[in-house]
């Protein structure tokens, strides 16, 4: 039998996804987190001299975020790097003038928390096994990551990375504490507009990078809103992705002569950077974030984007407010050019890894230096690579750098990132 499989079609990947988080994707009651420390270590983000952007950040404000200028954006002032209470490596950003290291540790652990929620959903893991090959088809040809859980597990992350961005505007707000701040800007629906405003590289690389593209307005009712030039410029973002991927398709089929998946087969870089996704929309398409879809199903009105928001904020609130952080000393030995390469060497640790695309991008980079990459987790942020030499390694790392990712090398796990100082009692 053939079945008349679509090759993209958003809206019923949407409706394959709500139908999916439907009738409930937490099933399980959060539990009262326990006290918790955290050590974390911390470094300043050094800016070019005349300039509030770090090189990274302005090289790719410049090749990929025209038209927005320098001056509409905020940067982190300090970079810090933790071990989270699954025992995996992390990084993240705040300003000194803010709301400080918290938000993005607890965000983290919020994550996790809703993670293990969605693993021991066992209602949710029957209608993934329920779904058919019509199903898994649309997932397959419209997501980038393709597996329900995944997927899933990548948006819950995407609304910590809202939450923690946004954190960099804190001053900017009438609201003070992470717990406060969490609250208002659910009320203020800034998820929901990171959602229909923002498009996806420009969010996970903005924020791997410690930066934001965005101005907030306080409004009478104690709400914030994006300002008008802030809206207007994130659309001019996303019309100019959408038409740099559509220049690209339409030069591989029309002057080329490939078909649709001969061309993303050719131009996999050039499209991973500007999201395949979009390349294959139809002209004049201004796509929001799947979740945000609106359905009928069951007779009611449904979205995912309010269930998985409703819960982070409810779930952060509780965990924010039991976290302790304490900043301990990164007492590093980087002299590790001139020694002879060890099997630890081989292992090491991008904590902003959040997706298929990450793994492909990281894999890229290496295989581009021509090392051989033996495995790559993305749950476990663990990579390990046959580097040649410590020089190697080094050299890699500033290559994985420069496409906005932070690597950490596995023998400075213990001292540079520091450790939860309890057992993880935050369970959902």
């Amino acid at each position: 039998m053939t079945i008349d499989i679509p090759r993209y079609d958003r809206r019923a990947a949407s409706r394959v996804l709500a139908g999916l988080a439907q009738p409930g994707l937490f099933t399980a009651q959060v539990s009262q987190p326990a006290p918790r420390g955290f050590e974390f270590t911390c470094a300043a983000v050094r800016p070019e001299q005349d300039s509030h952007l770090t090189y990274s950040q302005r090289l790719y404000l410049e090749r990929f975020m025209r038209p927005c200028r320098a001056d509409q954006v905020t940067s982190a002032t300090h970079r810090i790097a933790w071990t989270d209470s699954d025992g995996i490596p992390n990084t993240g950003h705040f300003r000194s003038d803010g709301l400080g290291p918290l938000v993005p540790i607890a965000m983290r652990e919020t994550v996790l928390a809703l993670w293990h929620a969605l693993d021991a959903n066992s209602g949710f893991a029957d209608r993934v096994s329920a779904l058919g090959p019509h199903e898994h088809a649309v997932l397959d040809g419209t997501t980038t990551d393709r597996d329900p859980l995944d997927i899933f597990r990548v948006g819950i992350e995407a609304a910590g990375r809202v939450l923690a961005q946004h954190a960099l505007l804190a001053r900017q707000t009438p609201y003070r504490g992470a717990a406060e701040f969490a609250r208002g800007i659910h009320d203020s629906g800034l998820f929901a507009a990171a959602a229909t405003h923002w498009f996806w590289e420009l969010q996970a690389s903005t924020y791997r990078r410690g930066m934001i593209p965005v101005t907030l307005v306080a409004q009478l009712d104690g709400t914030v809103r994006y300002s008008a030039e802030t809206v207007a410029t994130l659309r001019a973002m996303k019309d100019a992705t959408i038409a740099d991927a559509h220049t690209v398709m339409r030069r591989a089929t029309t002057i080329e002569g490939l078909s649709v998946q001969d061309a993303i087969a050719k131009y996999h870089d050039d499209l991973d950077l500007i999201s395949r996704q979009y390349a294959l929309l139809p002209a004049g398409t201004h796509p929001s974030c799947l979740a945000a879809v609106p359905h009928q199903l069951n007779g009611e009105h449904y979205s995912i984007l309010p269930v998985v928001v409703d819960r982070f904020v409810a779930t952060f609130t509780e965990i924010a407010e039991r976290c302790e952080v304490v900043e301990v000393s990164a007492d590093l030995d980087e002299a590790t050019a001139d020694r002879a390469a060890t099997a630890e060497d081989q292992v090491f640790y991008v904590p902003d890894m959040t997706c298929k695309h990450c793994v492909r991008t990281i894999g890229g980079v290496l295989e581009s230096m021509d090392i051989r990459v033996l495995d790559i987790g993305l749950t476990s942020k663990r990579v390990v690579a046959e580097f040649r030499s410590p020089r190697n390694r080094a050299r890699a790392f500033e290559a994985i750098r420069d496409g906005g990712y932070n690597p950490v090398a596995e023998q400075h796990e213990t001292a540079a990132l520091g450790s939860g100082t309890e057992p993880s009692d935050t369970a959902v």
